[in-house]
């Protein structure tokens, strides 16, 4: 009986860890760029007794073990803002941002400028472009960023002619999949993996990636985990009580 109960709450502990990404999916279905979890878990096998006095040898059990998270990272529907600071990429590339650890990844287009020229994330954080944060003057007008992510705008004695302010850093990873979380929409690479120039993605001005999370697969999945959890919470508590009635029918002492 023990092992039923042990089973069921590795069970219960790894419903648990899956109900807590699916919530924080559910949480940032609004957030830009934003790129759903989803759970990893795997069958661990518990050594059977090896004791040579046993007639027969334990079964192995088998437990539910929590083996980690994983990112989807398949592009989210794009949203045509008409801001001209709004960009989204499409393709496998990701904005580089400077943060106070370090440079940064993020598919979160949604951009300004701070007081102090430059171009920054929704955070706050500088974009960085070929040859750092990229700046605009006071009497800049007419920003446009073209699919090669070069950032130009207007000059004021001929509106025809362009003037660049930079050229976006869009960049790629040869596992993508070892990107790790860092809050929001933003990621950080392992030291092993640079970041290389993204060959297979273009920007598009005026829009902004959402995030790719699925709403009503999300909340099927919340009720599913929530129905396991009770089914094993009542598998549990049948299990309980089945062993303390034994311990009490093993403990009375006959009356003659």
């Amino acid at each position: 009986m023990e092992n039923a109960l042990l089973v069921g709450l590795s069970r219960q502990m790894a419903l648990q860890r899956e109900m807590e990404v699916v919530a924080n999916n559910i949480a940032n279905i609004d957030t830009n760029g934003f790129k759903a979890d989803f759970s990893l878990f795997e069958e661990y096998l518990m050594p059977g007794a090896r004791d040579g006095n046993f007639r027969v040898a334990d079964s192995p059990v088998s437990f539910v073990r929590d083996r980690g998270t994983l990112i989807d990272l398949n592009q989210g529907p794009f949203q045509h803002t008409g801001n001209p600071l709004d960009v989204a990429i499409n393709g496998d590339g990701f904005l580089v941002i400077n943060t106070p650890q370090g440079e940064r990844y993020t598919r979160n287009g949604a951009l300004a400028i701070n007081p102090q020229g430059e171009l920054v994330t929704s955070e706050g954080y500088q974009v960085l472009g070929d040859g750092g944060p990229i700046a605009f003057q006071n009497q800049d007008t007419g920003v446009t960023i073209n699919p090669e992510g070069t950032v130009s705008v207007k000059d004021p004695s001929n509106s025809s002619v362009a003037i660049i302010r930079g050229q976006l850093r869009v960049a790629s990873f040869a596992q993508p999949a070892r990107l790790q979380k860092e809050g929001g929409s933003t990621f950080s690479a392992p030291a092993d993996m640079p970041a290389t120039p993204s060959t297979k993605s273009n920007v598009v001005q005026g829009a902004l990636e959402k995030s790719n999370v699925r709403p009503i697969i999300e909340m099927s999945r919340m009720i599913e985990i929530s129905r396991s959890y009770a089914a094993i919470a009542n598998l549990l508590q049948s299990e309980g009580d089945l062993h303390k009635t034994s311990l009490q029918q093993l403990s009375d002492v006959p009356t003659s």
